[in-house]
């Protein structure tokens, strides 16, 4: 099971629970490491969400598990306070032993910069070649390669495509989006890839703390059941088709159209999307169907049947 993810993460199993909001609940990242794979630490979730103190919510895992987790961070410009924020985040998981770290949406020199100052290394998340080579050029060690089969924020490229595109790179590729399976798992291991990502899959364990309405959502979609909608972020994400969302569609309006392609002003309205969004998925999380259906998931859904607990699910892709 020896793969370059796994030396850079000093794990025992090619396999990352990926940060997700408002899904990221402690019991959660610490279960997946304790399992022998790699939990992600999503700060959003663990602070706003799950309401943890930041640095007790670090300590609380830290009870739970022994063995090595990363911490999400998003590196996109929305405002200088919310940076501030994520550099002091980030300042604290350093200083309680975080070593691996995962970036998203921007370049991660600054996280770069304070990873490699205590020996760490950062993965960057992507959908095309052109941002790999950017993180690249920033320092990041590997690249996490988002499909267009993915939960959240989905790429537009094929899973294998996206291998063929960035291989050559000379550096650790991860899978991520619509794997759920044992037999995906391998055969993303297969393809060349040093790693997995999987996020939906793990919605549906007993150590994650979402509603079992959500949870059982999860079990009875398909693939098909999922579409892409521009109003949570301004930009497509990945939920499952219920009623609300029918009722509501899936595309932004004509004005918040043209703010969020304005150079000017397209980051303050997503910004704006995301404050709205981020507190109904909260809701819908933890509220289950009573409260609007909103539910992020990938069209990995289609390989899931059952919750399980986090170590009989790693067990099954040891095995």
């Amino acid at each position: 099971m020896e793969t370059a993810l796994t030396r850079d993460a000093e794990i025992e199993i090619p396999l990352i629970c990926g940060a997700m909001y408002p899904c990221s609940n402690p019991e959660l990242v610490a279960a997946v490491s304790q399992a022998g794979g790699l939990g992600v630490i999503q700060p959003l979730s663990l602070v706003f969400v799950h309401r943890h103190d930041f640095r007790k919510g670090m300590q609380l895992i830290k009870s739970l598990t022994q063995k090595p987790v990363a911490l999400n961070v998003i590196v996109e410009k929305s405002s200088k306070k919310y940076t501030d924020r994520m550099k002091a985040w980030t300042d604290i998981a350093i200083e309680e032993g975080v070593r691996f770290f995962i970036t998203s949406l921007g370049d991660p020199r600054w996280v770069v910069e304070k990873a490699q100052a205590v020996g760490g290394i950062v993965y960057h998340d992507v959908t095309e070649r052109r941002w790999a080579e950017k993180a690249l050029s920033s320092g990041a060690r590997g690249i996490i390669c988002v499909n267009n089969r993915a939960g959240g924020h989905a790429g537009e490229r094929a899973q294998l495509e996206l291998f063929e595109q960035m291989s050559d790179l000379g550096v650790p590729l991860v899978a991520a989006g619509g794997i759920s399976t044992p037999e995906q798992f391998a055969e993303a291991l297969r393809q060349g890839y040093a790693g997995v990502q999987m996020g939906t899959r793990f919605i549906a364990t007993r150590e994650c703390n979402a509603h079992d309405d959500y949870k059982q959502a999860i079990v009875r979609a398909r693939e098909r059941d999922i579409v892409l909608t521009e109003k949570i972020s301004g930009v497509p994400v990945s939920v499952i088709k219920t009623p609300y969302i029918e009722k509501i569609g899936t595309k932004a309006g004509p004005i918040a159209r043209f703010f969020l392609r304005h150079p000017r002003f397209k980051h303050w309205m997503r910004l704006l999307y995301s404050l709205i969004a981020l507190w109904k998925l909260k809701r819908a999380s933890l509220e289950g169907s009573g409260y609007k259906d909103y539910w992020q998931a990938g069209k990995s859904v289609e390989g899931i049947d059952s919750v399980e607990s986090v170590a009989a699910l790693m067990q099954g892709y040891v095995d």
